[in-house]
Formats: C-alpha cells, sequence, structure tokens
C-alpha cells in the first residue's frame, strides 16, 4: 500500500512539476535556507482551547498540528477507555532563525477529569540555545496507580510554553531567552501532537524492570558508509538500519535532521554522531554546538548527548541502552523506562547557529554509526491493536525500507506514523511544512523538464485530479475541530516538574 502511495505521489509531483515549468520563466533557484520542519502529511489542524471547556478532542493514532504563542497554556481533549495505555507527545517548532534561552520550551501533561496529573514532560532547548524542534511526552498507564488516572473517561492534554527569560516585558512564563526579551519572545511555535494507544497486555508477565543488562559500549561500526538524507522532521526520518551512514548533503548551521531506525523486541540499539572537519583554519570554538537527540516509537524522550566544535571532527555517543523489553517501563531511570517498545527510534541531529557565526554557513560532514544488537523476540502478547497500527512493532518490511534506501521523504504517512511528508500550512506561527523530498523530487523533475511540457500539461492536470480525489475518498470526513514536564536533564538543563 506504501509503494503505490508513493508511485501515486511521484505522479502527482509530475504534474504539479510540469505546471510550474510552464508558468515560470525559468528553473526555480535552490534556497539556501534550512529546510523547514515537515509535519505530517496527514496531520489535521486543530487549535488548543484557553480552558478545558470546549477542548478539540484527539483520536488515537491520528496526529495534529496546532500553534502556542508565548506564555500560552493550551487544552485538548482525550476519550481513554480503562484498559489501553495512552501515550501523547507535543514537538514545538519554534521559526527557524528564532532567538531562544536554554531553559525555554515545551511542557506537556496528561490530566484526568478532576486535574489529577497522570504524568508530566518538560523538553528545553538547552545550552545549545539554538531554535530547534524538541518533543516532549506524556501518558496514562493502566495499573501505575491504584487511585489515579486508571479509569475510562475524558482525559485532558495540557502544552505549555515555558521559559525563565522576560518573555518580551511580560514576564517569566511567556518564555523567551532567559535574562532578556528576545525576537523569540513574540512569536507563534508550531506544534505537532501525536497520540498512541497502547493495548493490555495477557497477565502473567513481570512487573520489574529487567535488574541487569550489558552496559559495555561495543566497538563503533566501521566501514565504507552508505550515503541517505536525512529527513526534515519526525514524520519524514530517513530510515537507517545497522551500519555507517553519511548524509547526502551534511548539516548546517541551525539545521535539524532526522533519521530512524527500527529496534526489535530484545534487541539493543548503539549510536554514534559524528561531525566532520570545516575546510578552513582556526576559526575558534563553539561550546555546546552539536546535540543527538534519541525518541522512543511514540515520540518520547530517551537520551541525548551534545559535543563542542571547534573546528575538528568531533562525536556525540548515546550512553549503552538497555534492551527493548515491556518491563523496562517499570524502572525509574527515564533512558531505561523509554525502551518500553519496539519499532522505529527516532536520532534528531542538531547543529547550533551559533556554529556560523565561527565557521561561516558552510555545510559539515554528518555521519552516523549504528549498531543493532541481538536477535529479535517475540513481543509481549499484546491482546489488541496499537494505534496507529503497526506503530509497536518491527516487521520484514520495515527492515527491507531500513536497508533499501528509501528516505523517509518519500514513504507514505497517511494513517500511520512510521510514514511521512510534509505537511499543509501551519495556522500560526512555526516553520513551513512541505516535505524537503517531495521539494527534490519535484525541482529533479522541473529540472529534466525540456522534455514536450505542452504535451504532459494535461497528464499531469488529470494526475493531479486523480490524486485529490484518491485521497479525499480514503481519508474520509474528519471529525469537526473546535477552532478556538525534572528527574533527569535534557542537554544537561534541569528538567520541569
Amino acid at each position: 500500500m506504501g509503494r503505490r502511495t508513493v508511485r501515486w505521489r511521484a505522479a502527482a509531483l509530475v504534474g504539479a512539476a510540469v505546471c510550474v515549468t510552464t508558468a515560470l520563466p525559468g528553473p526555480a533557484a535552490a534556497t539556501d535556507a534550512p529546510t523547514p520542519f515537515s509535519y505530517a502529511e496527514d496531520a489535521q489542524t486543530v487549535d488548543g482551547a484557553t480552558s478545558s471547556t470546549g477542548a478539540a478532542r484527539l483520536a488515537a493514532g491520528k496526529t495534529y498540528r496546532s500553534s502556542i504563542g508565548p506564555g500560552g497554556k493550551l487544552y485538548y481533549r482525550l476519550d481513554l477507555d480503562a484498559v489501553s495505555n495512552a501515550y501523547v507527545s507535543a514537538t514545538a517548532v519554534p521559526a527557524a532563525g528564532s532567538t531562544v534561552g536554554s531553559a525555554d520550551g515545551v511542557r506537556v501533561s496528561l490530566q484526568d477529569a478532576d486535574a489529577h496529573r497522570c504524568s508530566r514532560e518538560t523538553a528545553r532547548f538547552g545550552p545549545t540555545r539554538s531554535a530547534h524542534p524538541v518533543a516532549a511526552w506524556a501518558s496514562r498507564e493502566i495499573g501505575s496507580d491504584e487511585y489515579m488516572c486508571q479509569g475510562a473517561g475524558v482525559y485532558y492534554v495540557v502544552v505549555e510554553r515555558v521559559g525563565s527569560g522576560a518573555g518580551g516585558g511580560t514576564g517569566a512564563a511567556s518564555g523567551s531567552v532567559s535574562g532578556s526579551a528576545s525576537e523569540g519572545s513574540s512569536q507563534q511555535w508550531g506544534v505537532e501532537l501525536g497520540f498512541v494507544s497502547e493495548p493490555a497486555v495477557k497477565k502473567g508477565g513481570s512487573t520489574h524492570a529487567p535488574e541487569s543488562w550489558n552496559s559495555a559500549s561495543p566497538e563503533a561500526m566501521s566501514g565504507a558508509p552508505e550515503r541517505r538524507r536525512g529527513g526534515s522532521g519526525f514524520a519524514t526520518a530517513s530510515p537507517v538500519a545497522q551500519g555507517v551512514w553519511q548524509d547526502e548533503s551534511g548539516i548546517r548551521a541551525g539545521e535539524t535532521l532526522f533519521y530512524k531506525v527500527p529496534v526489535g523486541w530484545g534487541q539493543q540499539l548503539h549510536a554514534t554522531a559524528e561531525l566532520g572537519s570545516t575546510t578552513g583554519g582556526d576559526a575558534g570554538y563553539v561550546g555546546n554546538a552539536f546535540v543527538v537527540s534519541l525518541y522512543n516509537p511514540v515520540r518520547g524522550f530517551v537520551d541525548d548527548k551534545t559535543a563542542n566544535y571547534g573546528g575538528e571532527q568531533r562525536s556525540a555517543v548515546l550512553d549503552p541502552l538497555p534492551p527493548v523489553a515491556y518491563e523496562n517501563r517499570f524502572s525509574l531511570d527515564d533512558e531505561v523506562s523509554g525502551m518500553r517498545f519496539a519499532g522505529w527510534y527516532y536520532l534528531a541531529v542538531h547543529l547550533g547557529t551559533s556554529v556560523a557565526d565561527r565557521f561561516g554557513d558552510q555545510s559539515l560532514g554528518l555521519t552516523l554509526r549504528l549498531r543493532v544488537e541481538g536477535e529479535a523476540e517475540a513481543g509481549p502478547g499484546y491482546l489488541g491493536i496499537a494505534e496507529p497500527r503497526g506503530v509497536l512493532e518491527v516487521t520484514e518490511d520495515d527492515q527491507e525500507v531500513a536497508e533499501s534506501g528509501a528516505t523517509g521523504d518519500t514513504l507514505d504517512g497517511a494513517g500511520d506514523s512510521r510514514g511521512g511528508g510534509g505537511g499543509a500550512d501551519a495556522s500560526g506561527g512555526g516553520e513551513g511544512s512541505s516535505g524537503s523530498g517531495d521539494q527534490r523530487l519535484a525541482m529533479t523533475v522541473v529540472a529534466a523538464g525540456g522534455i514536450g511540457t505542452g504535451s504532459l500539461l494535461v497528464l499531469g492536470l488529470v494526475l493531479w485530479t486523480l490524486v485529490a480525489r484518491r485521497r479525499a475518498y480514503a481519508g474520509g470526513e474528519p471529525e469537526q475541530l473546535r477552532v478556538g514536564t525534572a528527574p533527569r536533564g535534557r542537554h544537561g538543563a534541569p528538567r520541569g516538574r
């Protein structure tokens, strides 16, 4: 189904590209700006409510696009049963080039109808002080509390902008640069919301986290790297498998590249990101210039590492993580607890904007060394199906995609958080949304557009119309939407409670 959709999208882009060649006097020029964040192609736009009253409902398995202003505190509604675990993620997307402070970020919490907090997490930009997508997650887990957040009923997702700055002169709650007002403090941020439902499991399993596992760092992967271009969001993350991967275009200051690797039950992931040296001379030193973050299949934060940069090659190595196991959720260690699902694990690599001040706006080489140890094992015995379908498992098709070279920007994401593409325009704030893979494909077609554009124009328009009708039929009528988290530091900054 995914491959058929890729062909449909490619055909549609051919039509669009032909229209462009007939409308423009010359070929489109490539932009020097970092590729904007790519929202999920099927993300529905929804505005958060300023009160729980009238909060728009989020459906399990769906992805949503919203926005939040300075000092914002927004509510969204969930209708949960009494047997499934619920996980909600909020990815904050400030505009490229915005000025932010290390303590600025986003907090997401999940509450029941009596305002009892099920869980909460805060994601901050950290010492890079560079605007880039950061994600926080919250959950309602059955059996985690004897009294609260266990029953069926209405629950509320609360998303807040946090920070210790002046907020453009309006107070600390506005979340601007620490200690001073900033351009970023007065801007809207885009927000991508995800809601994953995990079914119950067969009774009789362990209720304790594994007491021991191999925590030794293995030898880093070596050999000639394969070239792969990183995606520009979770939905367009480029799939990679065990091996050495080199980004086709490198990474530029202010840019965040996303990759995803399938990790099955019982398997252990080891990841290293390497930043290449510059071609110029000694231009100084940038602290906390390079950060690599790991997120689990529900976009829950697991771990990150930062590295300084002085023009010579540097590496950021994630701490050894436990093998994926359902029982990891019972650990008090966030890194262990985060490795609770099989599925796609996401690596987000960001190069701070301050690097450009010292070393210019050139692309720097980026290499990933990934090792996935152990044979995949059977899952915990789910009694139902996760939403979105397939999000908490690794299939043979997933492994094939990770090894084959298909980029995340050309995978279909309709109804499946494991694929993705660019989204529609935001309803206020944040970066643009068009998928970089679609843009690259369209421009490739445009570049080769000297082949009879007059005769291809009609074909392109027909294909475009067919794609639109097909999507409308497959998506159906969307639900009517109302317009209207500290124990461990992230990037070295304390996490709020």
